[in-house]
């Protein structure tokens, strides 16, 4: 397929990206097409060979490393010779004395509001517009519609009265547990009524009030009637509504129809690892979205039951305070854009030599050239921010190319240095170790860290590749070094000034129908340390939304900053096992597993261009997958090649049978391709092969080189 190309300032840009720049993008910017093509061709040509010389450093720190472990594969292993070969050879870097991060304009979503967090693909517009909406959720559907209440029956369209009142009782419970009553409890409440703007609560004889009554907020007012109670706890606003006609209420003394939670506070929108763009007219569709939603403009229309309906941004959600002034709450969650990493290029604008740009580089400059649409109205940043989360830095010297780039956009653009903020993905082991040093570069930028627990793993398979075959994945999360990765971000965050200013963010919950699960165990990231943490749907945010009612999280960073200190030595420890002594089948049952998750998300990545999806894995139980999961378990498989515990013919026959299987759980989606029997005519599934025996080669174990290359060829 030929694409045609505009040529303008020694760049040579496709013609649909062209016209979308300046016919969408540029327009009510005050910038001018002139400027914005001379000043991407200016810093991409400065900036193009700096990011490859960082790339090549990559190379050669991995090959010394691979040389260290082959000359010491015999001896005992030796952690303090292993920190001074990482020291000698530059890979791990001297720390320098300690520093409070200056960042500046923070929006209180991610300054003083602990909360959810989602991660949500910008090509897909109603996913986005959902996310973004997600800021305030219904306690009420979010229990009722998930494992999280309890029955014989299963959930069905037919209302289930003893689901609905399981609801009530766990919601009653949590305004008692929350916003405790005086001298009693909200299921004894049967009316609720606000006189001369202050709360009052009514029991059969008399009534009662809110234990602290700061936590009272305000109140709405519909047709001279008192149709919702705001109330606040540790920064989070809940609604209680309150309609005694309406259905949910019939069996509430006080006529309360739901309990609205302020849910996903932050989300991020992603141009990375959960979409599959490849070329100019996929990158097209992120940055339409999210331009759409700077202009807050964005739609989206659908069919549902029938009906045709269309999507689009809530409003602000208006209220009188108790001192009877009108306000409102910020009707949608925080935006954040995520980036591409510095490995990959794109054709949609080749340089003067022919080569492609840096994605990197394309996606700074487009995202907040986007986002200056924002600065005008304030819809999203009320404190005049752009918030760009960038992943898969390795090391200080890159995070400091990154506060270069997003300078050079500033300049470019006319923006006020230091408006492009940074949220560093601490997923790759050189950051890790170098965490402290990778803030300092930021020190003016950055608003986030968050631990990866996926894509560290992966690159702590590939990084240690010769050190000897790597422990079992499900062995990993007990491994000395991730309990001092994950406790060594929140060490560092807190120690860097980050309470109170900045966000300090945890992993996915990564199983979507495993509610009840979830809120028993996601607590963990709180009582760690993480004023946000990722869920997978607006559902989970409101459920986690929960968590940060039970635990005040500032409080917690005071207990935490006390603690023993993650350890260095721990951090490094490699995870491999020199003489395993696993059986065949065992071998097999988790040479399948991965397989067949790698199978079950490359198959829709290559044939569909989905790059984040629900992928049922070998027990049928779906899972979030996207390449950060695909990393880990083609290096897994990978490691395991290279060292002889199984083999490629074995493996490739795992393939094909995990190949059926997937077919299998596909079966019912009209879109779907099958990979068997004719496996050789399958584009996927000769990707999902690639990815396991070319892993070791891989730049970083990272799969993105083959996912473009091949899904490319399937595009034309």
């Amino acid at each position: 397929m030929t694409k045609k190309y505009t040529n303008i300032q020694n760049l040579s840009v496709s013609e649909n990206f062209y016209n979308f720049i300046n016919k969408e993008a540029i327009p009510d910017t005050n910038i001018t097409e002139e400027n914005f093509w001379n000043g991407l061709s200016k810093v991409a040509h400065e900036l193009a060979p700096k990011n490859k010389k960082l790339l090549n450093i990559r190379s050669k720190l991995q090959m010394d490393i691979d040389r260290w472990h082959l000359e010491n594969y015999e001896k005992e292993f030796n952690i303090k010779e292993y920190k001074s070969y990482l020291e000698k050879i530059g890979y791990l870097k001297k720390e320098g004395p300690d520093l409070k991060i200056k960042t500046e304009n923070i929006d209180q979503e991610i300054s003083n509001i602990a909360g959810p967090q989602l991660v949500v693909p910008v090509m897909n517009a109603r996913y986005a517009l959902n996310a973004a909406n997600a800021r305030w959720m219904s306690l009420y559907d979010s229990l009722y519609g998930t494992d999280v209440i309890s029955s014989e029956e299963s959930i069905s369209e037919r209302y289930d009265p003893e689901r609905g009142a399981q609801v009530i009782e766990y919601t009653k419970n949590f305004l008692d547990q929350n916003f405790k009553l005086k001298n009693s409890k909200w299921k004894n409440v049967n009316k609720i009524s606000i006189e001369e703007h202050k709360l009052k609560l009514y029991l059969d004889k008399d009534s009662t009030e809110l234990e602290n009554n700061e936590k009272y907020v305000g109140y709405r007012v519909e047709n001279k009637k008192v149709s919702a109670v705001i109330l606040k706890n540790n920064n989070l606003h809940i609604e209680i509504l309150i309609n005694p006609n309406a259905f949910s209420a019939k069996r509430d003394p006080a006529g309360i129809s739901d309990i609205i939670v302020e849910s996903a506070i932050t989300t991020i929108c992603d141009h990375e690892d959960s979409v599959a763009a490849v070329d100019a007219e996929d990158k097209i569709i992120g940055y339409r979205n999210w331009l759409g939603l700077m202009k807050k403009n964005l739609t989206s229309e659908f069919e549902k039951n029938g009906k045709k309906l269309i999507r689009k941004l809530n409003t602000n959600r208006n209220y009188i305070t108790k001192l009877g002034k009108k306000e409102n709450l910020h009707g949608r969650s925080l935006l954040l854009n995520r980036n591409v990493g510095h490995l990959m290029t794109n054709s949609a604008v080749l340089l003067q030599d022919g080569s492609e740009i840096p994605e990197g580089i394309l996606d700074a400059f487009v995202t907040s050239l986007c986002s200056i649409h924002d600065l005008k109205n304030q819809n999203n940043s009320r404190t005049g921010s752009i918030y760009i989360v960038k992943p898969k830095q390795h090391g200080p010297e890159e995070t400091s190319f990154t506060d270069l780039l997003f300078s050079r956009v500033e300049e470019v653009l006319g923006l006020k240095k230091f408006t492009i903020k940074c949220g560093i993905m601490d997923e790759e082991r050189r950051t890790s170790v170098n965490l402290k040093e990778c803030i300092r570069t930021l020190e003016n930028r950055v608003f986030f860290i968050n631990t990866g627990f996926l894509d560290r793993t992966g690159d702590e398979m590939h990084t240690s590749m010769e050190a000897g075959p790597m422990i079992k994945k499900g062995d990993m999360k007990s491994s000395s070094w991730i309990n001092a990765y994950e406790n060594n971000n929140v060490d560092i965050g807190l120690k860097c000034g980050f309470s109170g200013v900045a966000q300090i963010g945890k992993g996915m919950w990564a199983m979507p129908d495993k509610m009840a699960d979830m809120l028993k165990q996601k607590i963990t990231h709180l009582e760690a340390g993480a004023n946000c943490a990722w869920v997978p749907s607006p559902t989970a945010a409101a459920l986690h939304a929960l968590h940060y009612h039970q635990i005040n999280i500032f409080d917690k960073h005071k207990d935490l900053k006390t603690r023993e200190k993650a350890k260095l030595y721990d951090l490094l420890m490699i995870p491999v096992i020199k003489k395993p002594n696993w059986s065949i089948e065992e071998i097999s049952k988790e040479v399948s597993n991965s397989a067949q998750t790698i199978l079950g998300y490359v198959v829709r990545w290559i044939d569909q261009g989905i790059g984040c999806s629900k992928v049922p894995d070998i027990n049928n139980i779906g899972l979030m997958e996207d390449r950060a999961t695909l990393r880990i378990s083609s290096q897994h498989i990978a490691n395991w090649l290279y060292h002889g515990i199984c083999s490629r013919k074995q493996v490739l026959e795992i393939m094909k049978k995990m190949a059926k299987v997937v077919d299998e759980q596909n079966k019912n989606d009209s879109f779907y391709q099958k990979m068997s029997p004719q496996y050789d005519k399958s584009i996927a599934f000769k990707t999902a092969c690639e990815l396991v025996f070319q892993g070791k080669n891989q730049p970083s174990g990272y799969t993105e080189p083959l996912l473009h290359l091949n899904r490319l060829i399937k595009k034309n």
